[in-house]
């Protein structure tokens, strides 16, 4: 595992897979845990919207770092939280999804074989892939994962709903991979150059699993910004979000501005919702979040792809080879989640260049390549790794 000791750190969609996520607000909440209490999620102000917070309780399950918690707690306690002047929402604890179904034509094509030729490979940034984890022991990964945190333990037993299956993987570690998802997209991001398998767009970044989604790839809105919180406040400079949904959380909401406030670079999948033209996917569009549109290999916008004003930039992500937890191996998906890695990559080359978050997701929409698609399929254009950093691809 890559030693981090020495280094300065910074602190300063699987389609979804059935269904729509919970919505905001209490109307028809559904219980979770007890038949008589409903997980909520309570943004407030002060002490006292706090102390109202915690006093509705029934039990508190988490306590966040920007004024948010979540609790267990009768829908007729929560909708009285809703007339409180110092609580700013209360929302279901809803679910989100891995966006995914395919790596090596995406690295050529984001001209990411040029950085590397000039030496330029992640090296001293840290990534965090925020999804269902990351095969510990995978031979393309393993020289290059660092430490993990799960907020849903990783658990191979039992099956899923929508035929969905766990990965045959061994748990190692609680953040392992139990579906393949996160480990297909911290390979597109960061697989090692070691003359097997495949290749990131970085190659020697240090990878962090934050385990958010289950082995059936879905993850509370809670679990999710809570892996967001903890990916700001280690200090790490990355975070991709290969995940999402058709509605939002303003917890989520207020933990991506809350990683952003302390020098995260976040970039999430803008969803598998195409053909569309105003579908871009929560938390993809936050404006503190960089959203990620999917390209084919012929430059075509992929069919599955969402779009909308809220998409910054494009990146291969249809047939994409990539590391899987499945035995070890690899597999072809596609979707946004598969671009997304991509440009987790690329920036993860650039902050290890002592980039900040904010210059880093200037730098790649300024130098995105016009492929000829609207801005509402490919936002700035198409990712080109070697352009972001000051190189030219015209003379490798």
């Amino acid at each position: 595992m890559t030693d981090n000791t020495q280094r300065t750190k910074r602190r300063t969609m699987l389609k979804a897979t059935g269904g729509a996520l919970a919505v905001g607000g209490l109307a028809g909440v559904s219980s979770a845990g007890s038949p008589d209490l409903v997980e909520f999620n309570v943004g407030f102000d002060g002490d006292l919207g706090r102390g109202a917070a915690l006093s509705a309780a029934d039990e508190v399950v988490r306590e966040f770092a920007f004024d948010a918690v979540t609790i267990r707690a009768a829908p007729q306690a929560a909708r009285a939280l809703e007339n409180n002047p110092n609580v700013r929402y209360v929302e279901e604890n809803g679910t989100m999804y891995a966006l995914a179904q395919t790596q090596p034509w995406g690295v050529d094509r984001v001209d990411a074989e040029v950085a590397h030729a000039n030496g330029e490979t992640g090296s001293g940034a840290d990534i965090a892939i925020i999804d269902t984890g990351i095969d510990s022991d995978h031979s393309d990964l393993q020289a290059n994962v660092g430490s993990g945190r799960a907020f849903v333990s990783c658990e191979t037993k039992g099956g899923c709903r929508y035929g969905a299956k766990p990965a045959n993987n061994t748990c190692y570690n609680d953040w392992d991979d139990d579906n393949d998802h996160g480990t297909h997209c911290a390979g597109i991001a960061d697989a090692a150059n070691n003359s097997q398998g495949v290749v990131g767009v970085s190659t020697q970044a240090t990878l962090h699993a934050v385990k958010v989604l289950d082995k059936c790839g879905s993850g509370s809105f809670s679990d999710i910004a809570a892996g967001v919180q903890y990916v700001a406040d280690q200090g790490w400079d990355v975070g991709s979000m290969s995940l999402g949904g058709s509605s939002g959380s303003q917890t989520l909401r207020d933990a991506c501005q809350y990683a952003v406030d302390n020098g995260v670079f976040l970039v999430a999948a803008a969803g598998n919702s195409g053909p569309c033209t105003d579908c871009v996917g929560y938390p993809a569009a936050y404006d503190t979040v960089m959203a990620v549109s999917s390209t084919a290999s012929d430059d075509s916008l992929s069919d599955f792809s969402s779009q909308g004003p809220e998409v910054d930039i494009a990146a291969p992500g249809t047939d994409i080879y990539s590391s899987v937890a499945d035995n070890g191996g690899y597999a072809t998906f596609s979707g946004t989640s598969m671009a997304c890695p991509h440009v987790a990559g690329a920036a993860g080359q650039l902050m290890a260049n002592g980039a900040t978050n904010t210059e880093a997701r200037n730098t790649l929409a300024s130098s995105a390549e016009d492929i000829g698609l609207g801005s509402n399929e490919s936002g700035a254009g198409l990712l080109d790794a070697a352009a972001a950093l000051g190189l030219d691809s015209s003379d490798n």
